[in-house]
Parts: structure tokens; C-alpha cells; sequence
């Protein structure tokens, strides 16, 4: 007997005004999503609305999860109203699993006009955790700023959602399943594919595989330590870097991805990934690294626990190109970094004469710069690097660009850092978070502090701190202007540039679901060989000591100090 088609239901609701997506999609605690009535179905209905109703009809979307708590109901709702919203086909992974890389991989691959990821990336998860749901475009890559701001306002004035919440899937089973609506002549298709696939096939394209598999396995082998920390990436590393790439099966730990991340703190930094600093204090593993819950960012150690600053890895990263066979074939385009990461890639940008473009913070900035066909490398300080091969940061193809780095060169992770300050000299840099400040005490520091550094008189401005004299030569709150499309972005941070070079940079972050974050960078730059195995901390002290005067940051928002130091 055939089976009667699935109806199609329109239900009333009533909008919500807090549902702008930021660079990161939209974001909030968990509780949130799951308690307030319909606040999923009005965001996913906002999103499918942005997309024209032309394009819309028959069309192909990519869903994927970092595996955190809520994400199966999530999608089971996104399907439901995909279905009832004249989408064509999904394309899902194995239960639901699918890195943030590898979403912007399959879009691209299989020319998709979108995907939706579920996952507030480095943030906690599980029912007191944080949930969100990130649209990327049909070029792989974030949603720009004309997309974010029509969902958010669609969101403002949605009066009804369409779903079919008679649609159930099976996350556990590969392949096609069909199903039939009501009202809709062709049926609608769900396929269930492998989480990897696709994506390791892309990495095979760009890597030489033998080569690391020899660093791996070779009578030299080199011992690594990979933490997925039960996130997304467990996996990817298994299958990857285990079964692809000879690494033992036991150099790979929490790599069961877990709604709640095992109760870690899903974020690959020295503060989080504390039990991987101390297994490569050791002295046992020559490589390590951690990755965040949706496995777009990533830590990289040497040695000894020896810390790879995020800037100085994608400078050394864009140094040591020709090592990629990519890079061979496609040659190089330009590099960009966000404004705060420091200004190493620069330096390599200036001696392999590329050009380098500096942009606000987040990936889809550097989408426009690659589509254009300006830009080959990318990355920031917040860990994360890419290439033009997807629209994504992509933490599993920075661990191996390193390997075959370290293969090329056979040199350490350490040694291969140290060479890099020796011929282009080092930029000393740190960044202190202060998470989960009051909005309000968080924004009128701000307006307070960029009225101080903008005044004229600031800029003749000379500040002395032990035998260290810093004199002010340039401020301003950053402001890009895309040289492809010709947008303006303001306001992406206050900047006080030194005369010798060094620099403080303040910027306001609301990527947390708790409050704001406040963010001081700290940089300094050193050419003297004599000079370039300090701590970083005691170069930079004079600096941070200057920004925590300046600003007042202890005293306007309570805090004794930064939750994070990196």
C-alpha cells in the first residue's frame, strides 16, 4: 500500500529581535533555543526565507553539526522546514556530524546554494552550554553582512513558519531516502553520507600524503599527540591522520565527538587544552595539536610543550608555500590577515612581494578577497588559518601544512619557528580576553576609551614604563573598505600604532553567549638576533601595562585580571 503524502503545515508565531547573526551565525545558551516557543523554527524560517523563492524551489542544501547537545533535535526541525519551504535535497552527515571545513568542502563540491552548521564553535556545550546555527553561502563560505541583516529582518516581523512535522530521518543511515509532500510534484530527498569522504578527497588533492606518511611512520617517525577534544574532529583525526596516514592509533585522544565535549571547554588554547601542554611537556611527542568543537580552529605545539603563537603559524605557513603541492600547481595569489593578528605575515607578504590585505575580524572577508581571485592564504590570531581551497578556517588542513613542512624541512616545530625569527625577525604578541563583562559596562568602556584615543591631543601623546618609552604615532578605530565590492565595514576595533612599530589594539567582541567579550592586543616587534628568545610577557609588559591604564578595564568592569591569557 503506498504511503500517504507527508502534509505541509503553516504555523503562527510571533518574532523575536534578538535574532541577528553575527560573523559566527547566531548564538545564545542553549536553554534558549530549547525553551523559548517556535525561537528555532522563526530563525531556521528567517534563513530560508533570505533565500529567493526562485532559487529556493528544487535547490540543494548541506546541514551539518559539531555533534553538541540539541543538535539532532535541531536538525530534525531544519528538515521539517527545508522540506515545507520547497527545498529540493539535503544533504546531511552521518549522524548529523560534519565539520564547519568540511560543510564549506561539500557545498562547493557539489554546488549546493547553501549549508546550515550547527555549532557555537569554541563556546561550551550541553543543556547549560551554548547552541547556534550558522548559514553559509552558496560560495562555501559565512553568510556576508546583506545576508545576515535580511534574515534579521525577516526575523523582526515573521508571522508564521511552514514545516512538516509529520517528516522523520534516520542521522544513522547512509544513503537516499525519498519521501513525498503534499502539494509537491517532484518528492523531497534527503542523502545521509559519510563524514569524511568528501573531504579527505579534497586534502588529497592538495597534499602529498606519501610524504607525510613517511614523516609518520619512517625509521625517524615522528611522535604526535592529537587532541579532538571530543569535538567534531574525532573522526577526521581517526581516519585521516590514523588510518590514511600510518599515525598509531593511540596518537589520537578524545576523539568521541560528546554533546557536552566531556565537559571540556571545546577551545584549542594553552588555558583549555591543558592536558595537552602538559602530555607534550613531557618530551615524549615531537608534534601536537588540539582542535575546537567544529574543527575550523587549531593549536599547534613542538617539543617540550613549545607554543606556536596562531600569527607566527600562518606567517611561517605562507613562508614555507612551495612545500605544498597545491601551491606548486596554483602558484600565489595574495596573503590577508584580520586586523589584531600581528604583523608577521606581513613581513613574509613584503619578501615574497605579495601583496597583503588587512581585513576586519571574520572568514567572509576573506571569501570576497579569494572569489576574486586576490588572495591565496588567510588566517587570524584567534587560530585560525585556510587557503582558497574551501571558504572556511580549517584547522585539519594547518596540522597538515605543518607535517609537510616538518617533512620537507626535517626540521623540529621549534626549530623551524626559531629560523623563521632569524631571517624576518619576531613579533611579539599576546592577547588578553576578558570574557563575560557586562554589555553595558563593556560598551561605554569602549565609546570611552575610542573618544580618549582619538583626540588630536592623544596622538603627540609620549608614555614612559621602566626604561621603555613608547611614542604614540597613529589611532583610529579601524574601518575596511572591500576592494572587491567596494563596502565599507566600521567600527572593527581601536588601534594605538607605536612610532617604533609596536602596537595596542582594543576590540569588542559578542561571539560568547554570556555578556561581551573585551579583547587587548599586545605587539611588539624585534629584529635584533640577540633579542629574539625573551619572554614574551616581559617584552610586552610595558604595553599591556599602558593599555589597563588607558582603558581602565579593571575598574570599569570589576575584573582583577583577563580570563585568558594567549
Amino acid at each position: 500500500m503506498e504511503a500517504c503524502p507527508i502534509p505541509v503545515v503553516t504555523v503562527q508565531t510571533v518574532p523575536y529581535d534578538d535574532q541577528k547573526p553575527g560573523n559566527s551565525g547566531l548564538r545564545k545558551k542553549t536553554m534558549v533555543f530549547e525553551s523559548k516557543r517556535n525561537y528555532l523554527q522563526n530563525f531556521i524560517q528567517s534563513v530560508l526565507s533570505s533565500i529567493d523563492l526562485r532559487d529556493r524551489q528544487g535547490c540543494t542544501m548541506v546541514v551539518g553539526s559539531d555533534g553538541r547537545y540539541f543538535s539532532r533535535t535541531a536538525i530534525e526541525v531544519i528538515v521539517q522546514m527545508a522540506a515545507a519551504n520547497g527545498i529540493g535535497r539535503l544533504v546531511i552527515g552521518h549522524n548529523g556530524i560534519l565539520s564547519t571545513p568540511a560543510v564549506s568542502c561539500i557545498i562547493r563540491k557539489i554546488k549546493a546554494i547553501g549549508g546550515i552548521i550547527l555549532t557555537a564553535s569554541h563556546n561550551p556545550g550541553g543543556p547549560g552550554g551554548d547552541f547556534g546555527i550558522k548559514f553559509n553561502v552558496a560560495n562555501g563560505g559565512p553568510a556576508p553582512d546583506t545576508v545576515t541583516d535580511k534574515i534579521h529582518q525577516i526575523s523582526r516581523t515573521l508571522e508564521e513558519f511552514a514545516i512538516c512535522p509529520d517528516l522523520r530521518i534516520d542521522l544513522s543511515r547512509l544513503g537516499r531516502q525519498d519521501f513525498d509532500l503534499e502539494n509537491k510534484f517532484k518528492p523531497f530527498r534527503v542523502e545521509i553520507v559519510d563524514s569524511v569522504d568528501v573531504y579527505l578527497n579534497l586534502l588529497r588533492s592538495i597534499f602529498d600524503f606519501s610524504a607525510i606518511k613517511g614523516l609518520l611512520t619512517g625509521s625517524d617517525q615522528l611522535k604526535i599527540r592529537i587532541d579532538a577534544m571530543n569535538g567534531v574532529m574525532g573522526p577526521y583525526v581517526r581516519r585521516i591522520l590514523c588510518d590514511e596516514l600510518g599515525a598509531p592509533a593511540n596518537s589520537a585522544v578524545n576523539c568521541i565527538p560528546l554533546e557536552d565535549f566531556g565537559g571540556q571547554h571545546p577551545d584549542p588554547s594553552l588555558t583549555y587544552a591543558a592536558s595537552l601542554v602538559e602530555a607534550m611537556k613531557g618530551g615524549e611527542f615531537g608534534f601536537g595539536a588540539a582542535f575546537d568543537g567544529d574543527g575550523d580552529r587549531y593549536m599547534i605545539l613542538g617539543q617540550n610543550g613549545f607554543f606556536v603563537n596562531p600569527s607566527d603559524s600562518v606567517a611561517i605557513i605562507a613562508a614555507n608555500l612551495p612545500c605544498i603541492p597545491y601551491f606548486q600547481q596554483m602558484g600565489v595569489r595574495g596573503f590577508a590577515r584580520s586586523m589584531p593578528t600581528s604583523t608577521a605575515l606581513d613581513k613574509v607578504a613584503k619578501a615574497m612581494k605579495v601583496t597583503l590585505y588587512e581585513t576586519p575580524t571574520g572568514w567572509k572577508f576573506f571569501g570576497n578577497l579569494m572569489d576574486s581571485g586576490r588572495c591565496s592564504l588567510c588566517g587570524e590570531e584567534s587560530f585560525g588559518a585556510g587557503s582558497d581551497h574551501i571558504r572556511e578556517k580549517d584547522g585539519l588542513w594547518a596540522v597538515l601544512t605543518w607535517l609537510s613542512i616538518m617533512a620537507a624541512r626535517k626540521q623540529s616545530v621549534e626549530k623551524i619557528v626559531r629560523d623563521h625569527w632569524a631571517r624576518l625577525g619576531r613579533n611579539y604578541y599576546c592577547r588578553f580576553d576578558y570574557e563575560g563583562v557586562d554589555q553595558k559596562a563593556a560598551f561605554f568602556m569602549m565609546r570611552d576609551l575610542g573618544a580618549v584615543i582619538t583626540d588630536k591631543a592623544f596622538t603627540s601623546q609620549k608614555f614612559a614604563v621602566g626604561n621603555s618609552v613608547y611614542s604614540v604615532e597613529k589611532t583610529d578605530n579601524f574601518e575596511y573598505t572591500d576592494p572587491v565590492d567596494g563596502s565599507v565595514t566600521k567600527n572593527q576595533g581601536l588601534r594605538i600604532i607605536f612610532t617604533d612599530g609596536s602596537r595596542i589594539i582594543f576590540r569588542l567582541s559578542l561571539t560568547g553567549c554570556a555578556g561581551a567579550t573585551i579583547r587587548i592586543y599586545a605587539e611588539s616587534y624585534e629584529r635584533d638576533p640577540e633579542k629574539l628568545n625573551r619572554e614574551t610577557q616581559a617584552v610586552l609588559g610595558p604595553l599591556i601595562a599602558i593599555a589597563l591604564k588607558i582603558s581602565e578595564i579593571h575598574e570599569r568592569t570589576g575584573r582583577k585580571g583577563p580570563t585568558v591569557i594567549t
